[in-house]
């Protein structure tokens, strides 16, 4: 239903990206992907004069019934404390987007409880998933429900004058879901893309890898069918970030990739619409295994390689002041021309 409505970013405004960076006086291609982040943005915007001022960040927020198989080092309970913690600046992300000019939408699609400050009866799709070890985690109708709200946070935004959005994510065990959708549709094996998350010990990542093994065994998901894969093995938070992707290609806003959940989802959305692809901005490698796995998979190259597995969206807000720095010079910057110097030539 959607690939007819979300069409390839404007290959003439990216055109006309790239020409004015030749002309910006500077060494030709000298700041590399930031030149090519300009030049991409042109193109989701259909617009090659555009500004980046308004940045908002969506974290999805879900809890999952996996859980109690032991994948965890803590409980559910502290997705419910982070989130919160998100609306009062207590949060990593929080403090990180205060450098950054970036606002925090936090959004409650799925935690096992309800929190006053995050919840919205609107955007809340469930209580938590099932424990996909025993039962599939949720239904294909609650997966398109979570879909739609997060193409709804980027309407909202759009609506409310924001320039870009970037994702981020907060639900205990979400590595363990993500790591069983990466497993489906890269078709590796559960244990070269699971890693050890939030600090599990050897034995613990071992359990997380048989948990993901019976469940992707007991449910067979269909690798060629995404609803099919996140209703199984899935978990909010991944559709809600999917639908995401696919709202800022309907909305033509760029949506920065933050990490391994994130690029999970961005690749939902890759295989559901092709074209949302040229809506998405990579943001950094994840130090989880599936990290590089997943970029390749989508194409893309990482702006950042810090080692970094935080979540939350703290990579995706970390790149967002390069992005502003790129901008900056491609938009302020003396042309060759301006200050009567001979332009640079494109040598082979």
């Amino acid at each position: 239903m959607l690939r007819g409505m979300i069409l390839p970013a404007d290959r003439v405004s990216m055109e006309m990206a790239r020409r004015r960076w030749n002309t910006v006086a500077k060494p030709l291609f000298s700041l590399g992907k930031l030149e090519d982040a300009v030049i991409r943005i042109a193109g989701m915007k259909r617009d090659a004069r555009f500004t980046l001022q308004k940045k908002g960040l969506i974290i999805m927020c879900a809890d999952n019934g996996v859980v109690e198989e032991g994948v965890t080092q803590t409980g559910q309970e502290v997705t419910a404390v982070v989130a919160d913690n998100f609306t009062k600046k207590a949060a990593s992300v929080a403090i990180m987007s205060e450098v950054a000019g970036v606002d925090l939408f936090p959004v409650d699609i799925g935690m096992a409880v309800d929190v006053p400050s995050v919840t919205k009866p609107e955007d809340k799709v469930a209580y938590g998933t099932k424990n996909m070890r025993k039962e599939p985690a949720m239904t294909r109708d609650q997966v398109w429900q979570a879909v739609l709200t997060g193409i709804r946070m980027v309407s909202r935004l759009k609506a409310e004058g924001y320039d870009i959005a970037a994702t981020g994510e907060m639900g205990i065990g979400n590595t363990t879901t993500s790591s069983a959708v990466a497993s489906v549709l890269l078709e590796k094996p559960v244990e070269e893309v699971t890693g050890k998350g939030a600090g599990l010990s050897s034995e613990g990542l071992e359990q997380k890898i048989a948990v993901i093994r019976q469940a992707v065994r007991l449910h067979r998901p269909d690798k060629d069918d995404v609803l099919d894969v996140l209703s199984k093995v899935g978990g909010l938070d991944i559709a809600g970030l999917t639908g995401v992707y696919l709202g800022g290609a309907l909305m033509h806003m760029p949506v920065v990739v933050d990490g391994f959940i994130s690029a999970v989802a961005a690749l939902c959305a890759v295989r559901l619409v092709p074209d949302a692809r040229d809506y998405m901005l990579p943001s950094h490698v994840s130090k989880e295994p599936a990290g590089q796995m997943l970029l390749d998979a989508l194409g893309m190259s990482p702006y950042l390689t810090c080692d970094m597995n935080l979540g939350e969206g703290s990579g995706a807000v970390a790149v967002l002041p390069l992005l502003d720095m790129g901008l900056l010079v491609y938009s302020r910057m003396s042309t060759f021309e301006e200050i009567n110097v001979e332009q640079y030539e494109m040598l082979r």
